[in-house]
């Protein structure tokens, strides 16, 4: 069924919560509103963790980056964590140009100099007790540079250009909450406690859906103050090690991997395991999207 700008739409849902991620694989800030850009919520994944060969690094790798709590001012961006001292950065701030690579795509961006690097290169040095370890690994935090275009794959847009920084390739990960909480129904009848959201990543989180109906989900109408903004999911997100990892503690086990792979096998990714839908910027840039806002959509049947 096709988007129409007449006829009531299929479903009605609304913005329950925002989250915004500033540096790539670090927590997560939850906002109660966020400028809308074609590359996804405002300074969401500008940042990003480098080794010395320029190559990204995640939780993947790093579970520690889950400690690491950014948080927005005005002008600055401050990163905090256990055992460390604060570190204050200028949000239009950068030093060096350099090239770095996440995933297969090799891009410009700046490098945000040796103070930031020691910093990162310190707290991740240390085992998950805190302790240090012989890892010689240096790190450094690197800015995506905003004349860099780096686009979604084409094949999942539908040939849109869509452009995202250095998320994992789409500007946004949408989730309802009913399936949240279907997946805490299952873990809980496995023994194990519910979850938070955080575990799963979000930039939006959809009120008023059944279990799952985002992904089969066509654009989605989000009334905005300043017009409508138009977002579509795309690809359904095929999950990693990460929501394994508990964000508070930065620890792993394999309870809610476990729990997704008894369910949540999907046919679209040949057998890959997914939770919540990749999206694409339509229309709306600089629109400001508010928990709370009306967000309308058709399914797609077949």
């Amino acid at each position: 069924m096709s988007d129409s700008l007449t006829s009531p739409r299929d479903v009605q849902a609304t913005i329950a919560r925002l989250f915004v991620y500033p540096v790539k694989s670090c927590a997560g800030i939850e906002v109660q509103e966020a400028v809308l850009t074609e590359t996804g919520l405002d300074l969401d994944r500008a940042w990003m963790v480098v080794d010395t060969a320029g190559e990204f690094v995640t939780q993947r790798q790093l579970p520690r980056m889950a400690l690491i709590q950014p948080q927005l001012k005005l002008s600055e961006m401050i990163l905090r964590a256990p055992g460390m001292l604060a570190l204050h950065l200028a949000i239009d701030g950068v030093e060096q140009p350099v090239r770095v690579k996440v995933w297969s795509d090799e891009v410009s961006a700046y490098d945000m100099g040796d103070i930031a690097a020691q910093w990162f290169t310190d707290f991740l040095s240390l085992s998950a007790d805190g302790l240090p370890t012989s890892q010689a690994t240096q790190y450094r935090l690197t800015r995506f540079d905003p004349e860099q275009t780096r686009l979604s794959n084409l094949q999942w847009t539908d040939g849109v250009e869509a452009p995202n920084q250095f998320a994992d390739g789409y500007a946004a990960l949408v989730l309802g909450q009913a399936s949240l909480d279907e997946f805490n129904t299952r873990l809980q009848a496995a023994g194990h406690a519910a979850v938070g959201v955080q575990r799963f990543r979000p930039n939006i989180v959809l009120a008023g859906l059944q279990a799952h109906d985002e992904d089969r989900l066509g654009t989605l109408h989000i009334s905005t103050q300043e017009g409508e903004a138009l977002l579509k999911p795309v690809k359904p997100c095929p999950r990693c090690p990460i929501p394994n990892i508990d964000p508070a503690t930065a620890l792993s086990s394999p309870e809610v991997g476990d729990a997704l792979q008894s369910y949540r096998r999907d046919a679209r990714l040949d057998g890959a395991v997914t939770f919540g839908m990749n999206a694409i910027v339509l229309a709306g840039a600089d629109t400001v999207l508010r928990v709370g806002q009306t967000v309308s959509a058709n399914i797609n049947f077949g």
